[in-house]
């Protein structure tokens, strides 16, 4: 028969070999940009279940940037919990810009926009290059997904500016992975 010290230390031993395993269990999980992407991926869906759900709750109104930032926001925060809303970038050359969130531990920033009117739409591709040069400056932008609510379809050629923005630049030897999400 074994002493209650060798059961207790046989315990102890169990234990500890468990105690990795339960660490990672009861750990948060990792965010990247990556699952931030299949997140908005998932924003049309969002927005139509909350605007045709059986209850009489609140509807869901995107009518301008602030409100496509809200339900982002949402949508994010719960998961992504260094989410930061509206901070400002340093300043280059003579202005900043203003990043719609920044999620500090996928080093992503996740700029937010809404076409207004057709002019907008056309207009886009150089609103997004002119924030990349803001961002490209910022030590903790490794990645910005652009998403774009585009209500009207009156983003010209959404297939082009795809492949316009979706690439891997090198800016003076580090590298910034931008990534596009145009949703209805």
């Amino acid at each position: 028969m074994k002493k209650t010290t060798d059961i207790q230390s046989e315990i102890l031993a169990g234990l500890a070999e468990l105690r990795p395993r339960l660490i990672e269990v009861g750990a948060e999980p990792e965010i990247s940009y990556a699952k931030i992407l299949s997140a908005l991926e998932q924003f049309g869906e969002c927005v139509r279940y909350l605007n045709t759900r059986r209850s009489t709750g609140t509807k869901l109104n995107l009518e301008n940037e602030a409100d496509v930032q809200d339900a982002i926001y949402l949508m994010l925060r719960p998961w992504v919990t260094d989410l930061v809303h509206e901070n400002p970038t340093s300043k280059v050359g003579n202005r900043h810009g203003i990043k719609d969130f920044l999620a500090v531990a996928a080093h992503t920033v996740i700029e937010a926009k809404f076409i207004r009117d057709t002019s907008h739409g056309k207009q886009i591709s150089k609103e997004l290059h002119d924030d990349i040069e803001v961002y490209r400056h910022h030590p903790g932008c490794d990645h910005i997904i652009f998403f774009i609510y585009d209500p009207n379809s009156w983003i010209p050629n959404v297939s082009a500016l795809n492949g316009e923005m979706n690439t891997r630049r090198v800016y003076d030897g580090r590298p910034l992975q931008c990534h596009l999400v145009v949703r209805p």
